[in-house]
């Protein structure tokens, strides 16, 4: 699978492109995603090909701010990218995770609510 990183609720211009142009030395995809497909599994957006699409279109509200999901990264690559992305001064990203067989099945909202509670937990 190609190296994919999907980006919910996208930060304002000048962060993206803070992002785009971290990312790009890496060769990583960078896949913004619509806030209508926040429906559909983790794993369909990020091109898993046996997984099932969610029938219909997200219309609930937007995420409560940016979440990044690393998709097909070794831990090599996920350190990369991860280092250009705090080099480039387009974060903070407190909202980030990992995709794996679990969360593959979760909505981003799901996704979402996940992450908060674990930084609440962490951090509290």
């Amino acid at each position: 699978m190609k190296e994919t990183i999907l980006l919910f609720n996208p930060p304002e211009k000048e962060q993206l492109l803070k992002l785009e142009m971290a990312l790009f030395p890496l060769r990583i995809r960078l896949k913004r995603i619509q806030s209508s497909d926040y429906n559909q599994p983790l794993g369909v957006l990020a091109g898993i090909k046996d997984m099932t699409p969610a029938e219909g279109s997200y219309d609930g509200p937007e995420l409560p701010s940016t979440m990044i999901v690393f998709c097909f990264l070794d831990d090599n690559r996920l350190n990369q990218a991860l280092a250009a992305i705090r080099k480039s001064g387009a974060g903070p990203f407190p909202y980030k995770a990992i995709l794996t067989p679990t969360n593959s099945e979760w909505t981003a909202p799901d996704c979402f609510a996940e992450i908060k509670k674990e930084h609440e937990a962490m951090n509290p």
